[in-house]
């Protein structure tokens, strides 16, 4: 592994994921998101074919979505399963949109489903 994969890569499926969810939410066509982003409709291909944006591309895509980028950096080191559960914990309980009850339910529903389906989750 070369040093620079060891310390950690750019996962542009999820990302691509995350805007494609804003993009639902917000009603819009891939156009619309390269207009407001103010990106090109090649960039929006290029992540949707799972290659990495460029940097001010990110940028513009990550203010628009108003998303991290550190969301995405994936490192090797990291540990996954319980990580993964207490960011989605943590966001829901951020979400102003939710009660406190709805939060704690959305919770159960989805570390139930991850510990299912997860190649290797929390037992």
């Amino acid at each position: 592994m070369s040093e620079r994969n060891a310390a950690g890569r750019f996962d542009a499926a999820a990302f691509h994921a995350a805007l494609d969810r804003t993009r639902q939410e917000r009603g819009l066509l891939w156009k619309d998101v390269a207009g407001q982003a103010g990106v090109s409709a090649s960039t929006l291909t290029r992540l949707a074919q799972g290659r990495r944006p460029d940097v001010d591309g990110l940028a513009a895509l990550v203010s628009w979505a108003n998303l991290s980028a550190d969301d995405f950096v994936r490192r090797n080191d990291e540990p996954q399963a319980a990580d993964t559960l207490a960011k989605v914990a943590t966001h829901l309980r951020g979400d102003r949109n939710l009660t406190p009850e709805a939060a704690d339910a959305l919770e159960a529903l989805i570390a139930v489903a991850y510990k299912q389906l997860a190649t290797s989750g929390p037992e």
